[in-house]
This record gives structure tokens, sequence and C-alpha cells, in this order.
């Protein structure tokens, strides 16, 4: 912050306030680092923001450095992974896809979808359930509770290319976010096809960095309406906040969310008092351009869903 604002803070005369609160810094990653203790991951990585202003409470990214010690760093692990990190993140993107199809007023959460196939064709290759157990039939909120691939593509299907897309690009899931820092990444561009299209209705083929997924579940949690994610404590609001989704949207989703973490594949989240909800993602890592056995595992998460605040 202090390079990106380096002329504003010479002059003397401008005084930013951060949105940061060093005590939750502090907490979550000690957090962090316990995970890796545990998981020996390479690194990890929290965001912790107000959905209905955008300030971000806590930012964190490990491993870390200590920045009295730095010497010119190379070594791509100590990026900021939160910003600069542009990831593949698997499931946590059926969400947008559930989402898109509620938006456009295409599917409902009970609407049901029968005989699902195990798996399907997509440009040579295999598209499968991740649990060979998954039932046949499922509904809409089934699909997101329990995970379904093929599920979500028959959502996508349904949606279609265009709309997926444009999606996306409302809730700012695709292209750069323009942000408080200079150190940001960029969504790889893709073509979209039929395959394609089949593969990002479950988060696969698709990246995003964590910055942009905390923003588009924020929008879809909130009501609806767009925000700025920020490190820096605006004086004052503008309070015409701008709807860009369908307003009944948030409840349909929020109520999923919930019910991810009670029955699917987030019960470990599942804290009292808290009323968590969310969604995983489990995503190959690529290197070289090839999908490797190395997994990034990623829970985008809202509380409380009765009123969501985070």
């Amino acid at each position: 912050l202090e390079k990106s604002f380096d002329n504003k803070l010479k002059d003397g005369r401008k005084k930013l306030v951060l949105t940061i609160d060093k005590d939750l810094q502090f907490l979550i990653r000690n957090e962090l680092i316990n995970a890796q203790n545990i998981f020996k991951n390479i690194g990890g990585m929290g965001i912790l923001m107000d959905i209905n202003n955008g300030e971000i409470l806590s930012l964190v990214s490990i491993p870390d450095f200590n920045l009295n010690l730095r010497e010119d760093i190379t070594d791509k692990k100590f990026i900021n992974r939160a910003t600069k990190g542009v990831y593949e993140l698997g499931s946590v993107f059926k969400t947008f896809t559930i989402a898109a199809g509620f938006n456009y007023n295409l599917i409902s959460p009970t609407d049901m979808f029968t005989n699902l196939e195990k798996k399907m064709k997509c440009g040579g290759r295999t598209i499968s359930e991740y649990d060979e157990n998954m039932p046949k039939d499922l509904s809409v909120e089934d699909i997101l509770v329990y995970s379904s691939n093929i599920g979500s593509v028959k959502i996508g299907q349904i949606i279609g290319q265009e709309k997926l897309k444009q999606f996306l690009e409302k809730i700012g899931i695709l292209g750069k976010l323009n942000f408080d820092i200079e150190e940001i990444g960029t969504p790889l561009p893709f073509k979209w096809r039929d395959c394609k299209l089949k593969t990002v209705s479950y988060g696969h083929g698709i990246t995003t960095t964590p910055i942009q997924l905390a923003k588009g579940y924020a929008i879809l949690a909130n009501g609806g309406y767009d925000i700025k994610p920020t490190l820096i404590k605006k004086e004052f609001y503008n309070s015409e906040k701008k709807r860009i989704l369908n307003k009944n949207l948030s409840s349909q989703i929020n109520t999923m969310f919930r019910k991810v973490v009670q029955k699917g594949t987030a019960t470990l989240s599942d804290v009292d008092g808290y009323e968590v909800g969310g969604k995983t993602g489990t995503a190959q890592i690529v290197e070289k351009g090839v999908y490797t056995n190395k997994k990034i595992n990623t829970f985008a998460s809202i509380f409380p869903v009765s009123n969501p605040k985070y």
C-alpha cells in the first residue's frame, strides 16, 4: 500500500486509514501457519471482508517474510496469493453457475434433474463425478450441496455460453480487478466453446484471483449489490448502492450455502453460533500446461447466513 500510494503520501496532506484489523490479521495468520504445519501445504491465504461495503478486515498470505530483513525476493512462493495468485479454484465456481441460472430465471432451487449420467465426454476427455455414489436424481439445491459436476454441466448448458460469460463478467470474476495495491493478478483469457462451457460450469479450465472470488461471493450474498474490495477506509460512503443481480437471488443462494455446511461438503466449518454457509472447491494445479496431482483447496464462506456480514 505504501508503495502504491507513494506519491499521495509524499505531499503530506493525504492521510491513509486502513480497513485492516491488526488483531484479526494476527489471529488469521496464526491459523494459516497452524494449518500449514498440519497439512504440509506450500502456502495459504485468507481474506475477511465486509460484504456490504467491501472493506477488508484481514488479508493474509503465507509464507511471508520479515519486512525489515527483506532482500531481492525472486521466489514465487512469496507472492501475495490473495491478490496476485491466479488459480483454477474448482467447485466454488458451481455457485456462480447456479446463481446465473437464478438470475436469468432459468432454474429454481427445487427443479429436478433426473437420471443423470455418471460420466460425459468433453474434447476427448471424460467428465465424471468426484463421488461415484452421487445420486442419479438431484435437485438444483442438491447439485450445490453435494457438489455434482454433471449436474452443474447440465445447468451450464441451460444457461448457455453468452449468459454465463456475461454473468461472470458482471460480478467481476473475469478480467483484472481495480484494487488499492499494484500487486494484482489477471485471470487467464480463454475461448468459449461447447466443451469449455461444460468445464467452466463446475470450475475447471477457468481461473481467477482469490480477491475476485471474494468479491463475487459477496455480491451473491449481500442482496446482489456491486461492491469494490478495499483496504482503505472511505470517509464518506456513496449511499447509493447499485444492485446488479436479481433481488431474490441472495435468499435462495444463502439458504443453499447453509445446507452445504450443515449436510454437504463443508460440515467441518459448522461452528456453533456463527451460522456459517459457503462452498468448498478442490482443483488440480497446472504446471507447464499439464494438470498435476497437486491440489488447491478453497472454502468460500458467508456468515451469519440469516443476516450476512462477512
